[in-house]
């Protein structure tokens, strides 16, 4: 039997490269995601991922601090590039094949972002990572993930996080909340549910993008979804 998915976006936070410290990147985390994202290339998956820098900084933060807005979300973005070099390191120490794309021009460190050549290194069997956001200010990493997976045709978005899905409330605080193992885009918009911010998701929306978020702490959740079809997580569906 085939893998589920051919061709994912795996959306990372940089905070879950804190692990259990308070700031900077765990590398016992780094390993831990170049052996999982490794697991499903392995198998013929071609993997794309975008990976947030709020372990490092938060654009939006700065700006409530009296920060420039824009200012603040280059800095974000430059954030963006060394989680996306730290994780580029890992997976090549573990013998996979990447490539490094920027949507800002950096080109000591890194490709510039051109569709044809990133589709063209997923049919070639390279893990792509995509740094800098969009390189645009007033735009989240969620809204980078959603654009890159439309760009390059993804059969899925893959939000890892720490929880195991789509909860009512959060599961972190309330012992009791309910969690979806299937919800429609419409119900996470009327009931308010953090997934990805609205730009995101409207991209999603109108391109009939599935969204799976899952718990990417759990050894083996990616392979599972992705080659073995598994209902992990929360699927988000557009009806």
């Amino acid at each position: 039997m085939g893998n589920k998915y051919k061709r994912i976006l795996l959306k990372l936070s940089g905070e879950a490269l804190l692990g259990e410290q308070g700031h900077g990147i765990d590398p016992d985390i780094l390993v831990q995601y170049a052996e999982e994202i490794k697991s499903v290339q392995e198998q013929g998956v071609e993997v794309s991922i975008v990976i947030g820098g709020g372990n490092i900084f938060r654009g939006v933060k700065g700006a409530t601090e009296g920060m420039d807005r824009v200012q603040g979300d280059y800095m974000g973005m430059l954030a963006t590039m060394i989680n996306s070099m730290a994780l580029q390191d890992s997976l090549e120490r573990h013998d996979v094949k990447t490539r490094l794309m920027s949507a800002i021009r950096m080109e000591a460190i890194a490709e510039p972002f051109i569709r044809r050549r990133a589709i063209r290194h997923l049919e070639k069997g390279r893990v792509i990572i995509f740094g800098a956001g969009t390189g645009n200010p007033y735009f989240t990493t969620d809204t980078a993930g959603a654009l890159r997976a439309i760009e390059i045709e993804a059969d899925v978005i893959l939000k890892g996080t720490r929880v195991d899905g789509i909860f009512d409330c959060d599961p972190e605080k309330n012992a009791d909340a309910k969690k979806f193992d299937v919800i429609t885009g419409d119900e996470v918009l009327k009931q308010r549910l953090s997934v990805m911010d609205l730009t995101a998701f409207t991209l999603c929306r109108e391109n009939s993008t599935p969204i799976i978020v899952f718990n990417m702490n759990t050894k083996g959740n990616l392979k599972k979804i992705v080659c073995d079809g598994d209902p992990l997580g929360t699927t988000v569906v557009w009806e």
